[in-house]
Parts: structure tokens; C-alpha cells; sequence
């Protein structure tokens, strides 16, 4: 399996990364209107396990490059990637203009992950998927537990 991989550094994959983190550095620093996430969290376990699978996926969505890679030639997972996106960045929009529902938690928490999958699957790196699979999991039952019940 290992070897239609090769180890290299895969810049874009950091790019996405650092944009996809931007809005979370932002609401480190600047406090939103109704700020239901800064409330303790219920599932620190949960959160954990989802903190190292994300870095297990960013170490291989970075290092290990597929010899089969496209790059960034414009196909229908760049796209969806691109898509998630933007609709993560609507969320926090929404977020900030102090619409704090159940929708806005999801564009939250699912359009990262699924980005990061897209992206995943635009370079075949396949192994990946698993680490991103488990993350999604972790932040999918984090949102809910803490936002949701």
C-alpha cells in the first residue's frame, strides 16, 4: 500500500490547513456576540482523540505524496473542497452575527472535515481518509454532545 507513496511535502494541503484554521484564531482572539463555544466542554476525551487524529492527518496529507497526485488541476473534489470551504466560512459568518443555531454549529463542524476529505481525495492520498473519517466522528459528537443535548 505504502508504495504508490512517497515522502515529499504537499504545500497546498498546509495552505488549506492554515485557512481552514483562520476562523478558529479569530475567535481565540475576538470574543463572538452569543459565544456558546467558550463554554466548557463536556467531551475533553472526545476532543482529544479528535485533536490527534488531526495532526495524524495533516502529518500525512503533507508528507506522504501519492505518485498518482494531480495537483491543482481543477476536478470535482478540488471543487467540493473549495465549496466546504466557503460554507465554513458562512458559518462562522453567521456565528458572529449572533445566529447560534443548530444549522450554523453543523456548517461549523462537518464543511471542515469534508474539506479536508475532498482535498484528501483530489490527491489520492487515500490513507488519510481514516484519520479524517475518525476527526469528523470526534468533532461531529463533540458539536452534538456540548451544543445539541
Amino acid at each position: 500500500m505504502f508504495r504508490q507513496y512517497r515522502m515529499g511535502f504537499d504545500f497546498w494541503a498546509l495552505i488549506l490547513f492554515l485557512l481552514i484554521m483562520i476562523p478558529t484564531w479569530l475567535w481565540l482572539a475576538i470574543p463572538a456576540p452569543n459565544d456558546v463555544l467558550r463554554s466548557e466542554s463536556l467531551t475533553p476525551v472526545l476532543d482529544g482523540i479528535g485533536t490527534f487524529c488531526q495532526v495524524i492527518f495533516l502529518f500525512l496529507l503533507t508528507t506522504f505524496l501519492n505518485k498518482g497526485r494531480r495537483g491543482l488541476s481543477l476536478g470535482p473534489m478540488l471543487l467540493c473542497c473549495l465549496l466546504c470551504t466557503v460554507l465554513y466560512y458562512a458559518g462562522w459568518g453567521l456565528y458572529y452575527a449572533d445566529i447560534v443555531a443548530w444549522p450554523v454549529i453543523l456548517l461549523m463542524t462537518l464543511p471542515p472535515c469534508f474539506a479536508f476529505g475532498f482535498w484528501a481525495m483530489h490527491q489520492r492520498c487515500w490513507i488519510a481518509l481514516i484519520p479524517i473519517g475518525f476527526f469528523t466522528l470526534c468533532h461531529l459528537g463533540s458539536a452534538w454532545i456540548n451544543h445539541f443535548s
